[in-house]
């Protein structure tokens, strides 16, 4: 058998890892989508990199859309298969591929309007709401940490990854020729101290792993310091200079994350009285899911339960419901926190706040968590005194505010204690992905050191024989 990288290769979205037996059968390990590469995002989702129809199974280990967000693309060109996931997967997956579809035909509209002023030819979208509803019926639920069979010659098991409500590294076992082996994929290595999941789960032996390493040559700061930290941007920007403090966040996840530490900035009496708007519907679903899967939260949130029922709300918060909503907020001159998706600021309601406040001095843009390089986020965090949005040039006038302490993805720390119950002596190959690539260079060097054999950083579409 082989295994082909087809995204998440030297960069950190796209994860799609494909692998191929002597048999014919393909197994899919996620179908994501390229998220904030700039202009060549665009190209890199045209084409998966394989024949959608030849896929015979495929293990998604979570819900983010740089894992799943091509799902609707995979089914529309011939997938006919069974898509296998935890329940919160699926919950959560259903959730965001609908808001995806909204999201690919919208933007399209929006920059189709400004192509027909410049006299250019319209864009279609990668696909619509009828190609989303054709992919969900093939969400098919399996339990963690139970062998499952789904193939004569394949079983899977899911393990908690503690990234995200419902997320999993994925275990296969091939039997190939006689022989079984395992393959073992990290999907999002969540922390070991998050402050709402519960640590990743150990895992059994593996011949062959693949790992991300979004964070695997760096250390996060102390996430326990965190609700402070936002006090204080509160504090400068609502008060002290009565703005808006602007914070892209990913719907699922971070979202949450923030909403529980004003929460509790709230219980201990400390949060200003200030409006506080969710502008995402999707966010709103999402949390209402996190809410309905307790089974993932850590002991910590699971004791805060018996006196908060609800650590995700507070007075003072509204979710917005509609566009003439968020649109408002626009004229709404009111010192206020705006949270928005998506966390990279390159699709969603998000932009449309930032484009509107960046120019302002009064306000701050606020960046809790990981942003590729050339996303509006990368680029307002590396310091860039422009950007581009919707293919205009914006002066960043606004304060840029950056909270390292927010990831839901485990840094070199987490990602050595991951792969810790794993006996390096009988790993064949390690495969790095999920990362930048200098940032890989560092954690192969890393693994080599901690006795790992032969430790590979795939490039796009580069194909490795295994066994």
């Amino acid at each position: 058998m082989n295994i082909t990288f087809h995204g998440a290769a030297r960069t950190v979205t796209g994860s799609k890892h494909l692998i191929k037996l002597k048999n014919g059968k393909q197994i899919l390990l996620d179908c994501g989508l390229f998220q904030g590469l700039g202009r060549e995002t665009d190209m890199l989702n045209q084409e998966l990199g394989f024949t959608a129809s030849e896929v015979t199974h495929m293990l998604l280990s979570h819900a983010h859309i740089d894992h799943t967000g091509l799902i609707p693309k995979l089914v529309k060109e011939g997938f006919t298969g069974k898509i296998y996931c935890t329940t919160g997967t699926k919950d959560l997956t259903e959730i965001l591929l609908e808001d995806s579809g909204k999201i690919q035909v919208d933007d399209v509209k929006f920059i189709n309007k400004k192509r027909a002023k410049q006299h250019l030819p319209p864009v279609n979208p990668l696909y619509n709401l009828d190609d989303v509803a054709n992919a969900i019926p093939r969400l098919t639920q399996v339990p963690y940490n139970v062998w499952t069979k789904i193939d004569n010659d394949i079983e899977v098991m899911y393990a908690d990854a503690g990234h995200i409500i419902g997320s999993a590294s994925v275990h296969v076992r091939i039997t190939e020729d006689g022989k079984t082996e395992q393959i073992s994929f990290s999907g999002d290595v969540g922390r070991y101290r998050d402050i709402i999941l519960k640590s990743p789960e150990t895992f059994p032996q593996a011949d062959y792993i693949i790992i991300e390493s979004t964070y695997g040559d760096s250390l996060h700061d102390d996430v326990f310091n965190t609700p402070e930290q936002v006090l204080e941007y509160v504090k400068h920007t609502c008060i002290e200079k009565k703005g808006k403090l602007i914070i892209p966040a990913f719907s699922v996840g971070r979202t949450q994350e923030i909403l529980y530490f004003l929460n509790l900035l709230y219980n201990e009496r400390q949060l200003p009285d200030i409006p506080v708007f969710v502008d995402s519907p999707l966010s709103y679903e999402a949390t209402q899911v996190v809410k309905h899967h307790p089974e993932g939260f850590n002991p910590r949130l699971k004791k805060l339960l018996e006196t908060d029922n609800d650590p995700f709300d507070f007075p003072g918060l509204k979710f917005i419901e509609n566009v003439d909503e968020s649109k408002a907020l626009n004229d709404d001159h009111r010192p206020m926190i705006i949270i928005s998706a998506s966390g990279m600021a390159d699709a969603g309601r998000i932009q449309h706040h930032i484009l509107n406040n960046i120019g302002n001095k009064q306000n701050t843009i606020l960046i809790v968590g990981y942003c590729e390089p050339n996303s509006i986020g990368g680029r307002l965090m590396r310091g860039d005194k422009e950007v581009r949005i919707f293919g205009d040039e914006y002066a960043v006038i606004a304060d840029i505010g950056i909270i390292r302490s927010m990831s839901a993805h485990g840094d070199y720390n987490d990602l050595s204690q991951f792969l810790a119950c794993q006996n390096a002596n009988n790993v064949k190959q390690v495969f790095i992905v999920h990362g930048e690539y200098e940032v890989q260079q560092h954690f192969q060097s890393k693994l080599l050191k901690k006795g790992f054999k032969d430790v590979q950083i795939p490039d796009l579409h580069q194909t490795f024989i295994l066994s």
